[in-house]
């Protein structure tokens, strides 16, 4: 999935290597949309929110297919957003949450530079796409920026010394078929190279408005959680 760059190209768009526009975009959807993921989302949702008050606001920043927004919709309680860089997810994405029957408001937007008003979230979750992003610096410091006093922002994505051994259990989880699990697994040790490890997080986050990051590794994954 990775793509040759021109010289200074990367300093003008929001994310690295190929775009996720047209039929790629909606060829990763289909990937992303299996019954065993759409139950961890489901899991991940309310696992998320605990301890967030009714009436909480959600950003979610690169939702892709928008399946996890959804399933934070789907809890009803809480009024979510979600921001992504390509047009063509952020129409998926509301066809998903029509065809779910949820109220989510996704926008098209870089996340080194969010539509958005100083202190109007709660909680912002980002899945799977941190590594994807340009200005990773300036992305969390948006993060802090849009978040309210008291807010809390989450990444969680592929950790850069991840195992051969680990990306093996996380696609066998995913059940996915044999062609698309040898793809998948092929995309995702590619991803690995551009992927950031739990030290560099660490540093990403102290020179970040917030000063400082709570991380957990599990399995490919890692989990960033910095408070406002």
């Amino acid at each position: 999935m990775d793509m040759v760059e021109a010289p200074g190209t990367s300093r003008r768009k929001g994310y690295r290597g190929l775009a996720m526009e047209g039929i790629v975009a909606r060829w990763y959807a289909g990937l992303r949309s299996t019954p065993s993921q759409i139950a961890t989302w489901r899991r991940q949702a309310a696992q998320v929110t605990a301890g967030l008050p009714d009436g909480a606001a959600i950003l979610e920043v690169a939702p892709g297919p928008g399946h996890f927004a959804v399933e934070l919709a789907r809890l009803g309680r809480y009024r979510v957003t979600a921001l992504d860089i390509s047009q063509t997810f952020v129409d998926i994405a509301r066809e998903n949450a029509g065809k779910a029957g949820v109220a989510v408001e996704f926008r098209q937007g870089d996340a080194s530079a969010m539509p958005f008003a100083d202190g109007s979230f709660d909680l912002v979750v980002c899945q799977a796409a941190f590594k994807n992003f340009t200005r990773p610096g300036r992305a969390i410091d948006e993060m802090h920026r849009v978040l309210r006093e008291g807010g809390t922002a989450l990444i969680q994505d592929m950790r850069r010394d991840a195992s051969a051994a680990d990306i093996d259990d996380e696609v066998r989880d995913m059940k996915l078929g044999r062609v698309s699990a040898f793809m998948t697994r092929s995309i995702l040790r590619r991803l690995r190279r551009r992927a950031y490890t739990a030290e560099r997080f660490r540093e990403l986050a102290a020179a970040s408005a917030f000063g400082a990051a709570e991380i957990e590794c599990t399995g490919v994954g890692v989990e960033v959680r910095m408070r406002r």
